[in-house]
């Protein structure tokens, strides 16, 4: 027995959620992350499309969650179908290398599936290597890679 689950998010998630998304997420502030998690939970939407939240949990407490959502389109996906997409991914590092990731990341996947998806997207930023290594790990290719740029005028 490996001690903890995987889940859906309910009510009463929402401050623990709020945390692991604050570390993945640094620039928002604690209070922006829980609203969005609330918003989450009670709606089950990520923007204008269907979304979900799946959190792990060993001992009562949330070690890790996958935010997955529909998309109209993503990068490299056909489209003519609406794709799932991975829109956060996290294990706390204290509990990473026990396969809740990829636990995490089948839930999104069977989520997604039945919702219609044929195809699963997801991106990292380019110095995440750990997370590019995770993905492909899981059966993903990469189909793009870019770089990002603003000033300000």
């Amino acid at each position: 027995m490996s001690g903890w689950i995987i889940r859906e998010a309910r009510s009463g998630d929402e401050a623990d959620l709020a945390k692991l998304m604050a570390t993945l997420w640094t620039e928002g502030n604690a209070e922006e992350h829980r609203c969005e998690a609330e918003m989450l939970i009670r709606t089950r939407m990520c923007g204008t499309q269907p979304g979900t939240v799946f959190v792990a949990e060993e001992n009562e407490q949330l070690i890790g969650f996958i935010q997955a959502g529909l998309r109209s389109h993503a990068d490299g996906c056909d489209p003519a179908q609406p794709v799932g997409f991975i829109e956060g991914w996290f294990v706390r590092e204290d509990s990473r290398e026990r396969g809740i990731g990829r636990r995490l990341m089948q839930a999104a996947v069977d989520w997604s599936h039945g919702m219609g998806c044929k195809e699963m997207a997801s991106d990292a930023v380019l110095d995440n290597p750990g997370s590019h290594s995770a993905h492909t790990a899981l059966g993903f290719d990469i189909v793009d890679s870019c770089v990002h740029f603003r000033k300000k005028i």
